[in-house]
């Protein structure tokens, strides 16, 4: 079975979304987001956008949201997600790395099995601040309106917040609910 490549965007956390789909015994690879673009269609089955400093420094990651791949943006993955729809991303008010509760509406696939509210670590530096045309707000907070988003029908899907860190809750979940998601295309 092909991987899930996880996209190096540079982050701190890049290797614990590796670790934990390890640790779930879900195939996956880490790759430098400077991967040709031909070479990720070709070799994966699904790609995980990980978090960085900043979206000058995405290389090809927009070019690989047209890969017909199921996607799963984490923080910078999900703005790279947002601009390259037509979405808009700003500054965050509250900045910083820290605690969030975040209000799940809508318990889309990537979000099966958690309850309304959960608590999540995330970086609201820079955050989603007009959704794509066709995408839907799955997850709020009081901070932040877009903390999760989705375009089901393609299978692409964004966080702000970190589900590969221990201090959200129940983190692992999501990438449970992204392998299900590509499994379910593959069939």
């Amino acid at each position: 079975m092909l991987p899930i490549y996880v996209v190096n965007n540079f982050g701190q956390f890049n290797h614990l979304i590796h670790r934990a789909l390890r640790d779930l015994e879900i195939e996956a690879a880490i790759i430098p987001n400077t991967t040709p673009t031909e070479r990720v269609g070709e070799e994966c089955r699904g790609i995980i956008l990980g978090g960085g400093p900043a979206i000058e420094r995405a290389g090809n990651c927009h070019e690989y949201l047209d890969l017909g791949l199921p996607v799963l943006g984490i923080c910078l993955g999900l703005h790279i997600i947002a601009t390259r729809f037509g979405g808009n991303v700003h500054q965050g008010r509250s900045g910083g790395y820290g605690p969030v509760e975040v209000e799940i509406g809508e318990p889309d696939d990537i979000l099966a099995g958690y309850p309304s509210k959960i608590n999540v670590w995330a970086s609201h530096a820079d955050e989603v601040s007009e959704l794509p045309p066709g995408f839907t707000c799955l997850a709020r907070s009081s901070i932040c309106n877009a903390e999760a988003i989705a375009l089901p029908e393609k299978q692409i899907y964004g966080l702000q917040w970190h589900p590969e860190v221990s201090h959200t809750f129940e983190g692992q979940r999501v990438f449970e609910n992204f392998n299900k998601i590509i499994l379910e295309t593959r069939v």
